[in-house]
């Protein structure tokens, strides 16, 4: 009998002990939501232009993820507070999931990916402009870094909404596009493709019964900004922006279609491209005794009058281009050859409305004779670019 109840002490002592474990790891799990959600807040309280808040945290430890409910991040103003008479969130998001990507785990790295439902972004005037953004924008990378503990190499965006808001016009102004859908592929180059590009992003989105669409090929691993973009807005109602017309430009639109076309690319700190705006049908002035005095039937007419004259006759595009290249710290925009293409749309042949296929991360800058305009005027621009690079050059010569 003595011999017996050894045995049995000690298997009540390894149950006891297994039993302390369970408990122990349940109850970690149960407060686990509870630490992340108190971490997060404590890193969004430590932004120093926003204040940013969460209400609820999920864990999913089968998936590797958690899972950020109701975030909000709102812009403080100048005595780093949240303004109570204009609390609007900058962002504001009712589920991010992020997680790790266990596809990424057979190629031999453990990254991680992000999907973000229904976020909304109000850009507002007065808040996110200037010198502010930069700073912003890094404050805003290193929280992301901060709450994801593996480099992210997957990323969407669902059902998104993009605003912005100028409170100061009469009546208040809010542009947005909505319907944003983005899917970012093989950011850390898990794949390890050979190509130059490893790295897609593509986007689409909606915008007054138009649409947009952005297709990116870059190496996201790249210390400076290595990239291939080409994209644009196309069909925009213009009459669906009259707010936005009356705001900036004193003037209302009955009829009119506006569209956007880009294409840039960049590498070794230098970057080329265009941006080619294009109007088609439009319609100014509205012959109505409601629609304002004297002084701004006049102004609609000489607004209608010029976009007549300049727009090509047999297509009915008003339409430009502007080539813009350079440094990322001396962009040059190529004011003349703008000039020059809004003529030529207009007399001699009309511009495209899609993009020209004319960038690459091989060719920064089109093959393209000067324009007449160019040869007479000059590119004051490049001109001053050259000069302040030339100071730049002998400051550090004398040093």
């Amino acid at each position: 009998m003595m011999g017996n109840e050894k045995p049995k002490k000690k298997w009540s002592r390894r149950r006891k002990i297994l039993i302390g474990i369970v408990v122990l790891l349940v109850g970690f799990r149960i407060a686990l939501p509870y630490i992340v959600l108190r971490y997060v807040n404590n890193k969004l309280a430590g932004l120093s232009e926003y204040y940013g808040h969460v209400e609820d945290i999920d864990i999913h430890l089968y998936r590797g993820a958690y899972v950020i409910k109701d975030i909000e991040i709102v812009k403080l103003n100048k005595q780093k507070k949240v303004d109570p008479r204009d609390s609007m969130p900058f962002f504001s998001c009712p589920e991010i999931d992020l997680s790790i990507e266990w596809g990424a785990i057979f190629k031999g790295k453990i990254v991680g990916e992000i999907y973000v439902e229904e976020p909304k972004l109000n850009f507002v005037k007065g808040r996110h402009e200037g010198e502010n953004v930069k700073q912003d924008t890094a404050d805003l990378r290193q929280l992301i870094d901060d709450l994801t503990p593996v480099t992210i190499n997957h990323f969407e965006i669902n059902q998104g909404q993009i605003h912005y808001i100028d409170p100061n016009t009469q009546p208040r102004l809010d542009i947005a596009m909505t319907h944003v859908e983005v899917v970012a592929l093989n950011l850390t180059n898990v794949k390890k493709k050979k190509d130059k590009l490893p790295a897609t992003v593509k986007a689409t989105g909606q915008a007054y019964k138009g649409n947009f669409n952005m297709n990116i090929r870059l190496d996201a691993l790249a210390r400076v900004p290595t990239f291939d973009l080409n994209g644009g807005f196309k069909n925009i109602s213009m009459p669906m922006l009259n707010d936005m017309w009356r705001a900036y430009g004193n003037f209302d639109v009955s009829k009119g279609n506006f569209g956007f076309y880009t294409e840039f690319a960049a590498k070794n700190g230098e970057f080329g491209g265009y941006v080619k705006p294009l109007i088609s049908d439009l319609d100014v002035v509205q012959w109505k005794k409601e629609e304002g005095n004297i002084g701004q039937i006049l102004w609609e007419t000489l607004v209608g009058t010029t976009a007549e004259i300049v727009q090509n006759q047999r297509t009915e595009i008003l339409a430009t281009k502007v080539p813009i290249s350079g440094r990322f710290d001396r962009p040059n925009i190529n004011t003349w050859r703008a000039v020059s293409y809004l003529f030529r749309n207009a007399f001699v042949a009309a511009l495209k409305p899609s993009i020209d296929n004319s960038i690459n991360i091989n060719r920064l800058e089109e093959n393209t004779k000067k324009t007449l305009l160019e040869k007479v005027f000059g590119n004051r621009n490049k001109k001053s670019g050259d000069r302040e690079k030339r100071k730049s050059e002998r400051k550090q010569v004398k040093n």
